[in-house]
């Protein structure tokens, strides 16, 4: 079976998700269908379709909440003892050479990457020039752009 790498917090807002899909969501869609059916004709009952296609939609997101949280491997970063590598879970300070401007990343599992929040997902270009290094090396990025090289600052496991 394959794992899936999740941080402690990822893991708890799929947790969370599961459990509001499972207790608001699920109960809405079943009363929503309840009330549609006593509309009477199901053929042309447009607000029964719509209920059945959410339906659908809830148990399919479950299913698939549920399984990653089945085959995930749980990392904690403060945890961690990589002596100032870059690892999974790692918090990186990034000064781009070309620009000087300066931004942090933290690298996470691909369901918990946002960009705008600084997470990136493992499987992108720039974690994976990342992975192995210590502040002070230099990553080579392949971006759409051209290559970019980014100064690892600093290593923080948080």
């Amino acid at each position: 079976m394959i794992k899936t790498p999740l941080t402690v917090n990822g893991a708890e807002k799929l947790r969370v998700e599961l459990h509001h899909l499972k207790t608001v969501e699920r109960p809405n869609v079943i009363a929503a269908i309840a009330e549609a059916r006593s509309h009477g004709d199901l053929s042309e009952n447009a607000e029964y379709d719509a209920a059945k296609e959410r339906q659908g939609f809830v148990e399919g997101r479950i299913a698939e909440v549920e399984s990653k949280l089945s085959t995930a491997q749980i990392i904690d970063p403060k945890l961690l003892d990589a002596d100032g590598r870059c690892v999974f879970g790692s918090t990186i300070d990034l000064e781009d050479l070309e620009s000087g401007s300066r931004v942090v990343y933290q690298i996470v599992g691909e369901d918990e990457a946002d960009l705008k929040s600084g997470k990136i997902s493992i499987n992108s270009p720039i974690a994976r020039a990342l992975i192995g290094k210590f502040a002070g090396d230099v990553a080579e990025v392949q971006a759409p752009g051209g290559v970019r090289e980014y100064e690892v600052i600093d290593v923080r496991y948080i």
